[in-house]
């Protein structure tokens, strides 16, 4: 979603993937994509507005350097270094999800008017939710792991 949304916004996305997701990130918006096995993206890229960090660790470590001054760096991971921050000039903060009616409701038109397309992954039973996990666990998703509720289980 988020390399849909900041296209949306428009903005220039640069995505890091291994090769495989390379076409559909080109579906999704991406403009150009690093290929992460073959390419340390601190090397090619620089000065960018905003760094979205979804993977934590050393890729925050090397983040740092790619955001221009006064810019952003966002982590849905965990919180970066206020004092790694303020020692390359950037912002830094944490992002946790906050249900917000008005935003949900926008959102929601975006997606029924077609401008952003939601991936799922895979949709598991409930009854399969300690495998959903594992593969959540897994990591290297195209999308969202989705538990459904059975008929069956609404009945119980």
């Amino acid at each position: 979603m988020a390399v849909q949304m900041a296209k949306w916004a428009g903005a220039t996305v640069i995505a890091t993937a291994s090769a495989r997701h390379h076409a559909f990130l080109r579906t999704l918006g991406a403009d150009e994509i690093i290929d992460y096995t073959t390419t340390r993206f601190e090397e090619v890229v620089r000065d960018v507005d905003l760094v979205l960090d979804t993977i934590g660790g050393e890729t925050v470590a090397r983040s740092w350097c790619v955001v221009k001054k006064g810019g952003l760096l966002l982590s849905v991971f965990s919180p970066p270094s206020q004092e790694q921050a303020a020692a390359f000039g950037v912002r830094a903060f944490f992002f946790v999800v906050k249900p917000n009616r008005e935003q949900l409701i926008h959102i929601g038109n975006l997606i029924d008017t077609g401008q952003l397309r939601p991936i799922t992954e895979r949709v598991f039973p409930l009854s399969e939710a300690s495998q959903a996990f594992e593969q959540a666990l897994q990591g290297h998703t195209r999308g969202k792991i989705i538990l459904r509720i059975e008929d069956e289980e609404r009945r119980r």
